[in-house]
């Protein structure tokens, strides 16, 4: 196994067998280009009841997961691992997850080990010592981790060599250049009165190339207009 290595901390690891059997991050783990473990802290709990949350502190609706099966979990995966990848909480305490988080955390090679979330939260203290990087999917919640998790592991494989089709395809997708990506279209050439447009039948690369750019912009602009102000941003840095 060359590509990288996902361990997920899960209540739920039943969720995750779907995410490697279809599409595109199905086709690549049957070539074996990334690994996915599911870990359940169940399995590394010391009572006959495999208690892994209690009543939080301070009282309150809901239960909090407790740290001493996330420990012993998670050196559980250490040990099976023997190196040091970062650990991963999806949670709204994070920033906003970017194309360019995922695109930095690829390029170090190793994967990561994700912690998923449940009921109310999770005890602070596990949290504090050892998480190392969060990060946020938008402003609303869940009821676990393990759909965050799967999305995060789905834009990582795309990422990885030989997995889409052509090689340009990832690098033109939206947000990796600051834009959203342009329009497509496909036959028939009239559908519903409505024609392509004819600088993609010109067969001139160079106009076709100029048009997407534009109608990348235009639709950044009307659709997420901070993403220009952003890019425009790291253009004056540079």
């Amino acid at each position: 196994m060359s590509g990288p290595r996902f361990d997920v901390i899960t209540l739920f690891p039943d969720q995750f067998p779907n995410l490697v059997e279809m599409g595109v991050v199905g086709r690549a783990f049957k070539k074996q280009l990334f690994e996915l473990n599911c870990w359940n802290p169940r399995d590394f709990t010391e009572d006959p009841h495999r208690t892994v949350d209690d009543r939080p502190y301070g009282g309150g609706p809901g239960m909090v997961m407790l740290a001493e099966p996330l420990v012993r979990c998670l050196k559980a995966i250490r040990d099976a691992r023997g190196d040091n990848a970062p650990v991963v909480f999806l949670t709204p305490h994070g920033p906003l997850l970017k194309q360019a988080d995922i695109r930095g955390l690829s390029a170090q090679g190793q994967g990561a080990i994700f912690l998923c979330g449940r009921y109310e939260g999770i005890d602070q203290r596990f949290i504090d010592d050892y998480v190392e990087q969060t990060y946020c999917l938008g402003d609303f919640v869940l009821s676990g981790g393990e759909l965050a998790v799967a999305c995060f592991v789905d834009a990582w494989v795309r990422l990885l060599p030989d997995v889409l089709n052509h090689a340009l395809s990832a690098t033109q997708d939206s947000f990796e250049s600051g834009l959203l990506d342009c329009p497509h279209y496909t036959r028939p050439e009239v559908f519903e009165n409505k024609a392509v447009p004819d600088v993609l039948l010109s067969g001139n690369h160079a106009k076709i190339e100029s048009w997407r750019f534009e109608q990348a912009k235009a639709y950044t602009r009307r659709y997420r207009p901070e993403l220009l102000d952003q890019t425009d941003k790291s253009v004056k840095k540079a």
